[in-house]
């Protein structure tokens, strides 16, 4: 099979100093290229990239909707009542 495709100069150059570089065709360059791309496995999703760090801040413990405005006020108001034991409510 026969294929043409436009280069930018900049790849053109790239592609022409690599085939020197390693004694074979531009031709020869392509195939393998392709190959190597078209074999590859498809990545990660990107939930399998992030599972990991999902939930690893963990500075707050129960129910957050019910107990946001008490863990914003212990959050910014003491550090000693930012730990995670007890209900929740911890008072200064």
């Amino acid at each position: 099979m026969s294929l043409s495709i436009h280069l930018p100069t900049m790849l053109e150059e790239r592609l022409a100093h690599y085939c020197r570089a390693h004694d074979i065709t531009e031709d020869e360059a392509i195939q393998i290229a392709l190959q190597q791309f078209l074999s590859e496995t498809p990545g990660l999703t990107p939930y399998a990239l992030g599972v990991e760090g999902f939930g690893a801040d963990q500075t707050h413990c129960g129910d957050i909707a019910r107990n946001s405005r008490q863990l914003l006020r212990d959050r910014f108001r003491d550090p000693a009542t930012r730990s995670c034991g007890g209900s929740g409510y911890e008072t200064s």
